[in-house]
């Protein structure tokens, strides 16, 4: 016969366990309107302050954390052996990064900077300014890596060094890269992804261009993408843990699972949001500007496949796909997208492309 489970653990995974380890908040929903804004707590084990964010959409494939360093100051070094990848929310600082008994090597990094430490490597940040703090958030693999082992010792403390992932070149660093067909960019570090270069993307809706981000020989990759002032990219659906960090403009997002009331959420500059796995989302740029948002990606690695299923996220639902054609959407929602844009003094931008549009009828 099995023993009964401890009433206080029943139904907890070791991840959430170890979450309430940490004596920290754990923010809990579809989406956090501002992560410049979030109140943030001291945090005895990284050295500085912060919240853990435990997004609906993750799936727990992947998490998020927000992180502060106090002015003048730098967090405990640190290593794991589950993926991290960093995007600088504000503030300047250097990481600086080795193996436990190899030389070590330091690069600075800005407001719009993205970079991964790669598997389990000693990294410690240091913040540059002595008058202002610097603010980042990561997402990582933990939920997944210690649902797996559960066990803490080996990966806070496993001596292995993933030679693969990290060479110790001079250059490693350096913001070099290597472009791919299919709009990839492969690199160990990105100085500022709000001014990136972008790719066109017509099959994802009017004016949209992206790239996708390879770091450090991760399954956690990254993408960027844009799209213009009075327009909106197409529905579609795939894999959870997608955190879609707005880095320029103002909108909304709608998402909903088949058969659903789409629920709406504004954004701005430092929303994120999360679609859940298999939930229909849709982004519109409600603003005057181009929106620009990064999203850091569960399983997004082009070079190592095989993690999670693969959804036809630029592909017809009529042909097998998970992205809802202009034509076959809700006409409601080309409505209230106009309807929308008329207080900001913008137009709609989507007659060449889209059946609904009010300006292609007058035509």
């Amino acid at each position: 016969m099995i023993p009964n489970q401890n009433p206080e653990i029943r139904g907890r995974t070791t991840y959430q366990k170890w979450l309430a380890s940490e004596g920290l908040p754990v923010l809990r929903d579809f989406y956090i309107p501002d992560i410049r804004e979030v109140t943030l707590y001291p945090w005895e084990r990284k050295g500085g302050r912060g919240v853990y964010l435990n997004l609906i959409g993750t799936g727990e494939v992947n998490d998020a954390y927000v992180c502060e360093i106090p002015p003048g100051k730098a967090l405990t070094p640190e290593r794991s052996v589950f993926e991290e990848l960093i995007y600088v929310v504000s503030g300047r600082g250097a990481t600086s990064i080795g193996w436990a008994d190899g030389k070590k090597q330091t690069f600075e990094w800005q407001a719009g900077s993205l970079f991964s430490p790669p598997l389990n490597t000693w990294r410690q940040h240091f913040n540059g300014s002595g008058t202002e703090p610097a603010r980042f958030i990561a997402v990582t693999t933990a939920p997944i890596v210690m649902n797996l082992f559960h066990n803490l010792d080996f990966i806070f403390k496993n001596p292995f060094e993933f030679r693969d992932r990290y060479t110790e070149a001079d250059d490693y660093f350096s913001g070099k890269g290597q472009a791919y067909p299919g709009r990839i960019w492969d690199t160990n570090f990105v100085e500022d992804v709000r001014s990136i270069a972008l790719y066109e993307w017509k099959e994802r809706g009017a004016g949209a261009r992206t790239v996708l981000i390879e770091l450090c020989e991760n399954i956690l990759a990254a993408l960027v993408s844009e799209f213009p002032v009075g327009t909106y990219k197409k529905a579609h659906r795939h894999g959870p843990g997608n955190h879609v960090i707005v880095l320029d403009g103002t909108g909304y997002s709608l998402m909903w699972q088949a058969g659903e009331t789409p629920r709406k959420f504004d954004w701005h500059e430092g929303t994120i949001i999360v679609p859940p796995e298999n939930w229909f989302h849709q982004h519109f740029n409600g603003g005057p500007k181009p929106a620009r948002y990064l999203a850091l990606r569960w399983a997004g690695s082009k070079k190592f496949l095989g993690m999670r299923k693969v959804y036809g996220v630029d592909e017809s639902t009529k042909q097998g796909g998970d992205q809802i054609e202009y034509e076959d959407e809700d006409p409601n929602i080309h409505v209230d997208f106009e309807g929308a844009l008329a207080p900001t003094g913008a137009t709609c931008e989507m007659s060449a492309v889209h059946p609904f549009c009010s300006r292609k009828v007058a035509s």
